[in-house]
């Protein structure tokens, strides 16, 4: 039973919003980061990056409490609102490829994620988990929500559905040129009939953001042990997600690209690729696999399609017949020598919605030398991991869609 709420957000007003709606921090260049600060006062990157006031950069628990700070101000200069009463957010994405996404902002229960109603297919880095708690501690707020899936509902579509007719609360298009709309839903019967309908899910998944959910969690934990006077309805109890249905999902894959051949020559290295896959030559004309267990290869300058043999790797879990875990088995550890694929910095991570041609230019710009691509996930196969307690290799999935920070913040 999935414990999905509304609650209070705080977030821009309609004039503002276009202007505050950041992309995660990480996304940008340092050409990118400085010309929004430079330009752009309203950034909800000025509260991320609260060293830009001060020309100077500023890490840990300073950081965070400067972070706080500029939060503050952006309330008490009118740029951020709170609503009065518990909404959810009925909340659309219409890409530059005119795919749509469309869901609900709300919060989501720390207990179901520790129960495992809400569920994971990918490890996380403990350090990264610790980090971020800190941050969430210290800032109060969380500003970029999880991305969750649940079963396609015909109630929820048609409550969504309905919530669209009426005029946006927002309405704003990017730089990439995806255009935002949300709504709010804050009549007490049509929220009752939301969260009730919620409340008959089994299980929900986590798409995208993984240690944001693990930390969210740890602050749990730790708010709720120092606190001799915990009930459950404290706000450190839920933290703020995206849930669309599983329709709305896109997932893309991530291509792999490695610096050497692991001191084989290319001969040397093709004849150990002989001996669990059928490998053709495809020439220059670049080359995407279309099936399960099937691979691109793109090495000197030219294309192959690798089928894996049948009888030589055995499948007997949900993720020893993910490709991802099929490359590292037979390819990528016992070959090429990666042990660790989240620090060995031989191999790098392409994601699959740009042409694979991007994963060429990498190799023949002399950086790296081999790169494989591969089909995506889809979303049985992610189901099925995370149903049976099992973790994707990293860099597996690249989700979609992908979300703004600043836009509804919820409170902590």
């Amino acid at each position: 039973m999935a414990q999905i709420i509304p609650f209070k957000a705080v977030r821009p007003t309609r004039d503002k919003v276009s202007l505050v709606a950041a992309r995660s921090y990480q996304s940008y260049t340092k050409e990118q980061l400085e010309s929004r600060l430079r330009d752009n006062p309203f950034s909800f990157l000025h509260i991320v990056n609260p060293g830009y006031k001060y020309d100077r950069e500023i890490s840990g628990e300073a950081r965070y409490n400067l972070v706080r700070n500029r939060y503050l101000e952006f309330i008490e200069d009118g740029i951020f609102i709170q609503d009065e009463n518990p909404c959810y957010y009925v909340y659309k994405i219409v890409d530059r490829e005119k795919q749509e996404f469309n869901g609900i902002v709300a919060a989501t229960s720390a207990v179901d994620y520790e129960n495992d109603v809400i569920k994971r297919h990918e490890d996380t880095i403990q350090h990264r988990e610790i980090i971020f708690k800190e941050y969430l501690k210290t800032v109060g707020f969380n500003a970029e929500p999880v991305l969750l899936t649940y079963p396609d509902n015909d109630f929820i579509a048609s409550i969504i559905k309905d919530t669209q007719k009426h005029r946006a609360e927002f309405e704003f298009t990017t730089t990439y040129r995806d255009t935002h709309y949300l709504w709010k839903v804050d009549d007490k019967t049509l929220v009752e009939n939301i969260r009730n309908e919620f409340e008959q899910m089994k299980t929900i998944y986590i798409a995208d953001g993984h240690h944001r959910t693990a930390s969210s969690y740890l602050l749990y934990r730790d708010l709720k042990a120092n606190n001799p006077n915990h009930n459950g309805d404290e706000h450190y109890n839920f933290f703020m997600s995206y849930l669309i249905p599983e329709s709305d999902l896109r997932i893309h894959e991530f291509n792999r690209v490695v610096k050497d051949l692991n001191g084989l020559t290319k001969e040397e290295f093709l004849i150990h690729l002989d001996t669990l896959y059928r490998i053709e030559n495809r020439g220059k004309m670049p080359y995407k696999p279309s099936k399960k267990h099937h691979f691109s290869m793109y090495l000197d300058g030219e294309f192959y399609s690798l089928y894996l043999r049948k009888t030589s790797y055995t499948i007997e879990t949900s993720l020893d017949a993910l490709d991802a875990q099929i490359l590292y088995k037979t390819i990528l550890q016992p070959i090429l020598g990666i042990q660790d694929l989240r620090n060995d910095d031989r191999i790098s991570y392409i994601n699959g919605k740009k042409d694979i041609v991007n994963m060429k230019d990498s190799v023949d710009s002399g950086f790296y030398k081999v790169g494989f691509g591969m089909v995506p996930v889809n979303i049985d196969e992610m189901k099925h991991i995370a149903d049976d307690g099992l973790k994707m290799p990293p860099k597996s999935t690249f989700i979609e869609p992908k979300l703004r920070s600043g836009v509804t913040i919820y409170e902590i």
